[in-house]
Formats: structure tokens, sequence, C-alpha cells
């Protein structure tokens, strides 16, 4: 019998054949597209990103200003609390003050009665020095003397008891008890008599009207 020979071809075989298959049976050749588009968030997540992002933003804005305000009520607090307590440190000794004040009318009656044989016997030096001295005390804590005649009455600060026809109208013509302030508060107002501007004649006297009756005010 003859034999038959096959020819074999030289060709390279097909490599789509011989190429082994990608994962989950796919070629190895595709492009990567798919997977880059796979990192991109789609439009709609990037709008709600962004708004989010702006609510945080206006919220942190929020928490900013009230923290502004709380810091800003603190400091105006501190400083109040600081000036009342200057305040109650300044008048803390106002009633011991006004106390002694009756001492000090006592000393200038005693002054004003005393026998004119007495002036330069050393007791009424001392005494004298001792008045004096209580008045550089007074003035030193802050307590000066109301000013009186001659001066427009002041409902504030005076307190008209007498009231003397033929004088100025609403002139005080007479300190009755002297008044003073306690830096610029008024510690004992002032006891006046004042003038309503009527002539002798037309009123019933040049001084028999009597105010309201006067009583001492207590300082702070």
């Amino acid at each position: 019998m003859e034999s038959i020979a096959i020819p074999m071809s030289t060709e390279p075989m097909d490599q789509n054949l011989s190429a082994p298959p990608g994962p989950q049976g796919t070629s190895s050749q595709q492009p990567d597209q798919p997977a880059q588009a796979a990192q991109t968030p789609p439009e709609p997540e990037v709008e709600s990103l962004t708004k989010a992002l702006e609510e945080e933003k206006t919220r942190s804005q929020s928490f900013l200003s009230n923290w502004q305000r709380a810091q800003a009520d603190y400091i105006n607090f501190k400083r109040r609390a600081e000036q009342d307590k200057d305040e109650l440190m300044r008048f803390a000794n106002g009633m011991l003050l006004l106390q002694l004040l009756p001492i000090l009318d006592d000393l200038e009656r005693a002054f004003v009665v005393a026998d004119a044989k007495l002036a330069g016997l050393t007791w009424v030096d001392g005494v004298r020095l001792v008045y004096r001295k209580l008045q550089g005390i007074l003035e030193a804590q802050g307590v000066k003397e109301i000013p009186t005649v001659g001066k427009s009455s002041d409902p504030k600060y005076h307190q008209a008891l007498l009231f003397a026809d033929g004088e100025e109208e609403g002139k005080i013509v007479e300190d009755l008890q002297k008044g003073y302030m306690f830096h610029d508060r008024v510690l004992r107002p002032a006891v006046v008599k004042v003038g309503r501007g009527k002539l002798a004649g037309e009123g019933s006297g040049s001084q028999g009207e009597a105010g309201p009756a006067g009583t001492e005010t207590q300082g702070p």
C-alpha cells in the first residue's frame, strides 16, 4: 500500500485560540475603561457631598458666633462685677461716717455758744484741735460739705424747713443744719431756710411757715 503524507503547516496557530482565558472567562486584552469609570462617583453623590459641606460650614460659623457672643457677655459681666465690688468697698463705711456727723455738729455748736472769755484756754484749744482732726478724717474719706447760703434750693441736696418773706424766692438764706456729700452721693441733706419772695406785710410773717418735717436720711 502506498503511504499518504500529510503536509504540516508552518504557520503559527491562531493566538486567540492559544491565549489562556482571563478572569471570569474574559480575554486579558480587554481595556480598563470600566474600572476607571467605577472610581468616579456619580453626579448626584457629588451634589449631596457639596450640600453637606455647606451645611457644616454654616453650622461651624454659628458655633463661632455663639462663642464670641458668650465671651463678650462674660467680659461685660466681669467688668460689672469689678465695678460693683469697687463701689461696695467705696461706700462700705457710709453708715459709720453718718454716725460721726452729729459729733461734728455738737462741736460746732459748742464753739458758737462758747464765751469769749474761754478763748485762748488750753482745753478749749485742745477741743478745737480734736474738731479739726475729725474734719480732716472725714474729708480724707471723701466727705465734703454741701454749699447752702446764697445757693438755689435743690431738693436733691437741701431740705427746706423754714421760709423767709422778702427774700429772693428759692434762695437759701440760712443753714439750719449742715449737709454732707460722700463722694458723689448725698450722705445727709442740708436743712435750710429758703426765701419765698413775698414782702413782710403781705405774708403772715417773716418766717412763720414751716415746711415738711425734716428727718435725717441715711446714706448708703
